[in-house]
């Protein structure tokens, strides 16, 4: 929903009410003139708020707000081009359509002329969207569902058929065309979503009442934008009933805190663990409640366990970079070897934590410092030579937009970051989101998960446009090496032993590519585990939950991802207890508890609760 749109539904609900009160008041009940009374002014100050708030948005930035001109273009020249060259292709499309089209409208036609109060049969597949019954069995609702699906098969076919120059414009232009479908899906829309419909009628509009108060304050708490509240916000506290294990801040820099946390078991292994969560998000989805944390889960296996809780970046981070970062993990190292008086630790990387930190493996490794005895990379990409679904975040146009807004605000915006992210799971994360909490009045729901993930972070602008031009872009890692604190990295110069978490159906880092960097690196000692389900759910997977099993198969990286997969086996179960094991062995013998005083602050410690605005 744009502003535009946001500002139109604002103006008709105002309006509205107070035209039809006179006639929908008649007839009524005391109480139910009251409640259509106490609604009105209900909707006419929710719409007075919405349009304040509207107001207080930022100038758009056309460079990331929609398609820019070159994908425009890139889409007109290959329209015109496949016209001209294969016009019968075209026309056969168009015929096709029209069939359909004329079909459905008569077989719609011809119930009602029979007075049929039940659809045609329907034989299309199924889709969660449209699981009211009525989708089936109305006349009306199954024809605009048959509609839909036509057009959108329509659309679909005609940017599969177009003769686009590379296999990148096929993937922005399939990618584009999938976000208009879904975003024209007649449940987006009220009268066309049986579901809202019927709970309008049910709360006699009390749940469109109540959209109305969700939309303005997600609004409001967006400074103008519309990005929809996935999780209740109120339901948990960071450090009351998420992010709860027992430990304090032992070091404090202007970039991140160092936690230790308070042994579980009277005997710990010689070796520290040193865990580097990412900053796009906060350390605490490894935590999240006792049952399911990573956290609480390593200290009962005994080891000392630190983990980095990053600083939630604001303007005046600007001009801090990769290289400032990757000095925080050699900070980090440091304290840590100091507090236990160990030369060597255990360290994990997660996501971009794991990118960072593969890159202070290979500074290491030129600087012949031998600090780190093994090195796990959870869901880490290190090789972008293929850019998977990211490949229309990652040209230059959109690029362009995001260097613009770094230098509008210094750093690149958590709202916009949440905000991309999502339109990678438009159904799930845009418009399934939107019609439960802005037409059916639903609260969003209070699951911790959503609530983390809501909890997003800004990134500095130097450090985004390193990332962005020089990994993803360049893929510099890989190909001539990346230039940092006066070193070229490659990532043949990560050498330490290495085990890689990858979850199957991972679309932030698919697993093919994630293997595919593990693959390049220099070290002779590589385990390579594949979990199933996705980026957050296939890493913060208990053996308890006995949910989602795993593959493990040779060292041996000679061929493809592929055949990797064919020569592994696959267990029931966590892999947790299996990368336990592999930690164990590389985390020599066990030696008193290690109490980590007082501190600084309690764990989770102060960063971690400061929201982005």
């Amino acid at each position: 929903m744009d502003k535009a749109a946001a500002t139109e539904q604002a103006a008709a609900a105002s309006r509205a009410p107070e035209a039809q009160a006179e006639a929908m008041a008649r007839g009524s009940s005391p109480s139910t003139a009251r409640k259509l009374a106490e609604n009105i002014e209900r909707i006419e100050a929710l719409g007075q708020r919405l349009m304040s708030a509207l107001s207080g948005r930022s100038m758009p930035n056309p460079g990331i707000e929609a398609p820019g001109p070159e994908l425009m273009m890139t889409a007109a020249n290959a329209w015109l081009k496949t016209l001209s060259e294969q016009p019968a292709l075209v026309l056969e499309n168009q015929v096709t359509y029209w069939g359909e089209t004329l079909k459905n409208y008569a077989n719609a036609q011809m119930a009602l002329a029979r007075g049929q109060v039940t659809a045609p049969q329907d034989d299309s597949p199924a889709d969660k969207r449209f699981a009211n019954p009525l989708w089936q069995s109305h006349p009306y609702f199954n024809f605009v569902k048959r509609q839909y699906l036509i057009n959108a098969k329509a659309l679909k076919d005609a940017a599969q058929n177009l003769q686009l120059p590379d296999d990148t414009a096929r993937r922005r232009i399939n990618w584009l065309t999938s976000q208009i479908v879904d975003m024209m899906a007649p449940t987006n829309f009220l009268a066309t979503n049986p579901d809202a419909l019927e709970r309008a009628i049910e709360t006699e509009g009390e749940s469109l009442v109540r959209g109305l108060e969700n939309l303005v304050r997600d609004v409001e708490l967006n400074g103008g934008d519309i990005v929809v509240s996935l999780a209740d916000r109120d339901a948990f506290s960071v450090g009351e009933n998420v992010g709860t294990s027992e430990g304090v801040v032992v070091h404090r820099t202007p970039l991140y805190e160092l936690i230790q946390y308070k042994p579980a078991t009277d005997q710990v292994h010689q070796m520290p663990l040193l865990i580097f969560p990412p900053w796009i998000n906060k350390f605490y989805i490894l935590d999240l409640k006792p049952q399911n944390s990573l956290i609480k889960w390593l200290v009962e296996q005994g080891h000392t366990l630190f983990v980095v809780s990053w600083k939630n970046p604001d303007a005046s981070y600007a001009d801090v970079g990769l290289e400032d970062y990757v000095s925080a993990y050699v900070d980090a190292m440091d304290k840590v070897r100091d507090l236990t008086d160990q030369r060597k630790l255990n360290v994990v990387g997660y996501c971009i934590g794991g990118t960072t930190l593969s890159l202070t493996l290979a500074l290491l490794k030129q600087r012949e410092d031998d600090r780190v005895n093994s090195a796990t990379l959870f869901t880490t990409l290190t090789d972008f030579s293929d850019q998977g679904e990211f490949v229309s975040f990652l040209q230059d146009d959109f690029v362009n937009g995001i260097a613009d807004e770094v230098n509008r605000y210094g750093m690149l915006r958590a709202r916009l970051m949440s905000r991309t992210m999502s339109f990678l799971r438009p159904n799930d994360l845009v418009w399934g989101p939107a019609i439960r909490s802005y037409m059916m009045g639903e609260t969003p729901p209070a699951f911790d998960l959503l609530f983390w993930n809501g909890d997003s972070t800004n990134l500095p602008g130097k450090m985004t446009m390193q990332y962005l031009r020089g990994l993803c872009q360049q893929n510099a890692f890989v190909e001539g090496g990346f230039e940092l604190l006066g070193h070229k990295l490659h990532i043949s110069d990560v050498t330490v032993p290495l085990c890689a978490i990858t979850c199957e159906t991972d679309h932030i880092a698919p697993w093919k590519d994630s293997w595919r960097g593990v693959a390049r690196m220099g070290s002779t000692d590589k385990t390579f585990i594949l979990s199933e389900s996705g980026h957050i759910a296939g890493i913060v997977n208990p053996p308890s939950k006995k949910k989602y099993g795993h593959y493990m198969g040779s060292r041996d990286f000679s061929k493809d991802h592929q055949a990797w997969k064919e020569s592994s086996s696959f267990t029931e179960g966590s892999w947790w207890p299996r990368w336990g094991e592999w930690l164990a062995e590389r985390a020599g013998p066990m030696v008193p508890a290690r109490d980590p005083g007082q501190g600084l602050a309690p764990a989770p410690g102060t960063y971690v609760h400061e929201r982005a605005a």
